[in-house]
This record gives C-alpha cells, structure tokens and sequence, in this order.
C-alpha cells in the first residue's frame, strides 16, 4: 500500500514508522530538521516497553513530489489546518482514502473540504508519544491505538476500505479497529478532552490535584456532561454511561498527566483551543446547548492561543 503521512511528528510519525516496518510504501510529509534528519539517518522510535527501530523511507516537504497513493493519514496539529489540507489533493487519486486523526470534531468536515467527502475517513488515537530530536520520537507506555470509521452518508457501516485499512494497520502492530460509525469515537474522547485540556491549562496543573478536589472534580465533569449534551443534540450515538466511564478512567491515570494542550501552553507554543473549546462554544450556539463551564475555559485560555499573550 502506498501511504504518505502528513503531520510526521509524534504522532503522525509513529504511526507511519510502524507501517513502513510492515513493509508499506510510506512518505513522511515533513519540514526543517526533522525532514532532514529522515532523510539522513531515517525515523528512530524509542520505546522501552515496545522495542526501538528505524525505518528509511521517503521524506518529502512538497507534496507534489509525492504522486498519488493509496492512503494518507492526517495528524497536523488543528491550527494548522489552513494551510496543510490543501496539500492534500496532489497526493489525491480517484480511490484514495484520507483518515483524520486530529483532535476535535471539526477535522473530518475540513478534510472533506480539500477532497471532497467520498475520501474521508474519522477516527481518534490514544499514544503518548513525543518528538524528542528531529528524526527521533520516543514512546511511553505501550498504548498505540486508533478507532475509526465512516463519518460521512449512511451510518453505521463498515465498508470495504476501511476493513482493509484495519487489517494492515493490526499486521503493522498498531491496536486498530473500525466501527460503523466513525463520530462516535471521535466524540466520546472528545466529551473528555475539551475538560482535561481546558482545566489543566487553566489551571497550569496535571490531572492529579485537579481530580483530588470534589468540587473541581465535579465541575470537570459538568463540562464533559456540556459536551456530551451537545453531541447528543448532534445526534452522535455517544455511550450512555460516559461520565461514568471517565470517572473510572480518571482514577487510574497517573496524577501527573498533563494535557497536550497543557504541554504546548508550557512551551510557549500555540494551543488548539478553536478546535477543542472554541468548537463547543460554536457548536452549542447554533444548537441552542448552555456551555458556561466549557465558555469560561475558552475566555481564560483564548489570550494564550498564539503562545505568548498580547502584551507578554
């Protein structure tokens, strides 16, 4: 299968590595050092648990160069959106399938704007990875999962695509699996996330002492109860019991996790706030959902969006 990645950092690099290892045509998209570094000494993935590798594969910056291929995983960060989809459609044949794995919900509708929805597929990745050096990306944990599936047209179903893409990424070692209905994992980390990055970047705080304290405990959860409301209002099947299940999730983390979101606010970088708590508060307008708790977190973090506040 021939793949490009587009967003080859921690993530998006991870999960090219795996499938060029499994024998797969893979082209990083990549820039700067980083780029130079694949292509003078290949993608090294560092995982104690997991074992480390280094692939040699294609490296390109222009997408041009790259030809059609069969298969394009999306993982740039959100905000940069505007001017990475378009690199899209070079890579762009009649068949070719596009899976977003970007944080939020608005990815796979801007992905289809560059290639029209018929390429489109959804999902969401849970790994703690990082980009340690250009050209090296380090694992923590064993933790290498994707979920995903058909987010646009008749839903539930599992079409043919996307069980062969779940195959060759379950040969590649990647923990895979396709539902019938691609939103569905899409919000239900989403109804968790816009909580955890927006408390524990308001707060400059990990998980832990947050989680410790009743009443912030209980607030972080009426936002993920905002959000869940609001996919609901979507009509995105979302489980049931999912404050539950974030409630069992949150106290078996480790007390020291940090948001992504939390971690680029303390590196000075932009964050993704227009597409975790900007998008609610978008989303809930037009559907008549209250959000105060997710509205605040925007309003406090909002200054910050670009790295270093006005006036700083």
């Amino acid at each position: 299968m021939r793949i490009a990645i587009l967003g080859s950092g921690a993530v998006g690099g991870y999960y090219g590595a795996k499938l060029a290892r499994a024998g797969h045509d893979v082209t990083f998209i990549a820039r700067g050092a980083h780029l130079a570094a694949i292509r003078e000494r290949g993608l090294e993935v560092r995982s104690p648990m997991l074992g480390d590798f280094v692939v040699r594969a294609a490296a390109e910056e222009d997408t041009s160069q790259v030809g059609h291929v069969d298969f394009v995983i999306v993982a740039v960060k959100a905000y940069d959106n505007g001017t990475a989809l378009p690199m899209l459609r070079p890579m762009l044949g009649p068949s070719t399938t596009v899976l977003t794995l970007q944080n939020g919900v608005d990815s796979a509708d801007e992905v289809a704007a560059n290639t029209g929805e018929a390429h489109v597929l959804g999902g969401t990745t849970y790994i703690a990875t990082a980009l340690s050096a250009p050209g090296v990306i380090d694992q923590t944990g064993t933790s290498r999962r994707i979920v995903f599936g058909e987010v646009f047209g008749e839903l539930p179903r599992v079409t043919p695509r996307a069980t062969a893409i779940n195959d060759a990424m379950r040969e590649a070692d990647i923990d895979s699996e396709v539902v019938g209905d691609g939103r569905v994992p899409i919000w239900e980390k989403f109804v968790f996330l816009v909580s955890l990055a927006g408390f524990t970047g308001a707060t400059r705080l990990p998980i832990g002492p947050l989680w410790a304290d009743p009443f912030i405990q209980e607030q972080f959860l009426n936002g993920c109860r905002e959000i869940e409301a609001l996919a609901r209002a979507e009509g995105v099947p979302v489980a049931a019991d999912r404050i539950e299940q974030i409630k069992v999730y949150v106290g078996t983390v480790p007390g020291t996790m940090r948001s992504s979101l939390l971690i680029d606010l303390s590196q000075g970088k932009k964050i993704e706030i227009e597409a975790l708590q900007g998008a609610v508060v978008r989303r809930a307008a037009n559907a008549g959902v209250p959000v105060p708790i997710t509205a605040a977190l925007y309003a406090v973090l909002k200054p910050f969006e670009s790295g270093e506040p006005p006036g700083a």
